[in-house]
């Protein structure tokens, strides 16, 4: 792994999560080896003094739009979807507090046993007290993807970037598993983005930070010591999203 680098390039981010990263090489749900380590590497962020916002999906338990596809009511499957991310956003927060950081789970859907309720304002005083912040349940409306909640929070919060950890190093021209000549673009437009529908995030989501003027960065979240790459500003990882 790199050396730390000792001021971060980004002082607030929106860190979006997909819930298939927390999987790790199992089949389904939450491998607790890579929550760990997913953990310790967003604790190494957080003692650089970086504010960090996390909107964590559920796609390792459930999937609204293939819930739907199967013949669930669209309405139902997203709500479950929801459920999920808050599932792995109570993982997620009990791993980070198992090494000593503060941590406030913030819930769209009203769960107030176990989260606090979105309120904007009571978010970034959590984030100027040095603590973090997961984000579940999208934003708490159906036919709304996990992506459009991380844009939606990143602008609310006023995020710097918009940062989405993946499996995929980056965003290519086309999908690198099937197509051995597709290429990594280092760099876009929102407007590449949108045009040519690379799935950077769905075009809601794109939309949103292209009108607001969030920059985005795609990484490899599974590999180990890309998130500190990311933070130090290291043109080579990922690719970025900006107008």
């Amino acid at each position: 792994m790199t050396a730390h680098p000792t001021v971060p390039a980004y002082s607030r981010v929106l860190l979006k999560l997909s819930g298939e990263v927390l999987m790790g090489d199992s089949a389904y749900g939450i491998n607790q080896k890579t929550m760990v380590r997913l953990s310790t590497e967003l604790i190494a962020l957080h003692r650089l003094g970086v504010q960090l916002a996390i909107v964590i999906g559920g796609g390792n338990i459930f999937r609204g739009m293939s819930g739907a596809a199967d013949g669930m009511e669209r309405t139902s499957a997203d709500y479950m979807g929801m459920l999920a991310t808050i599932m792995n956003a109570i993982a997620l927060q009990d791993a980070i507090e198992q090494q000593g950081v503060a941590v406030r789970m913030v819930s769209a859907l009203h769960i107030k046993e176990i989260a606090e309720p979105y309120i904007r304002r009571r978010v970034v005083r959590h984030l100027e007290k040095d603590r973090m912040v997961i984000f579940a349940a999208g934003t708490g409306n159906p036919y709304f993807t996990t992506d459009t909640a991380a844009s939606l929070r990143a602008m609310e919060i006023h995020a710097d970037v918009v940062l989405k950890g993946t499996k995929v190093d980056g965003v290519y021209s086309a999908d690198p598993n099937l197509d051995p000549a597709a290429v990594r673009y280092k760099q876009l437009t929102f407007s590449e983005a949108l045009e040519k529908q690379l799935g950077v995030m769905d075009s809601t989501a794109l939309s949103l930070c292209r009108d607001n003027e969030m920059p985005i960065i795609v990484f490899d979240v599974t590999r180990e010591g890309e998130m500190m790459k990311v933070i130090s500003g290291d043109p080579a990882v990922g690719t970025l999203v900006k107008e």
